[in-house]
């Protein structure tokens, strides 16, 4: 019985760590973020998803019982659209950031990265460009 044990947590550990390998074999490369008036942003997720202290769960929060995920780490403007409709309440430029990008999710990011001595775009034009699409 005890080997049992033995082999069946081999068998566990092993197959969680193959479900973290896969998920981040999942992470896709460049993405681009559509429908600002200034133009689409073109998002390097892999290279982001690297940096030190980010986690999945840095931008991916966890659903809301009003609108449930389908799968673990949606893209964003699944449930943030251009036009917040109920039961949402935040639209796709709030869930990025504040409406005169003083804040939020990426403008609080880039400000820290600057901080620290990277650099990190802060003007608008910097990020979303017209020929993203």
């Amino acid at each position: 019985m005890k080997k049992f044990l033995v082999v069946l947590s081999v068998f566990a550990v092993a197959a969680f760590m193959s479900g973290i390998a896969s998920a981040q074999e999942k992470v896709p490369g460049t993405v681009v973020l559509k429908g600002a008036p200034l133009g689409g942003v073109k998002f390097d997720h892999a290279k982001h998803s690297k940096m030190e202290g980010v986690k999945c769960e840095t931008c991916h929060h966890a659903s809301k019982p009003e609108h449930a995920s389908k799968v673990a780490h949606e893209p964003c403007q699944t449930c943030h659209t251009k036009v917040a409709t109920a039961p949402m309440k935040t639209a796709t430029q709030g869930a990025f950031h504040a409406a005169m990008a003083k804040g939020g999710t990426c403008i609080d990011c880039h400000v820290k990265q600057n901080a620290a001595g990277k650099k990190a775009p802060m003007k608008c034009p910097e990020c979303h460009k017209k020929e993203n699409v």
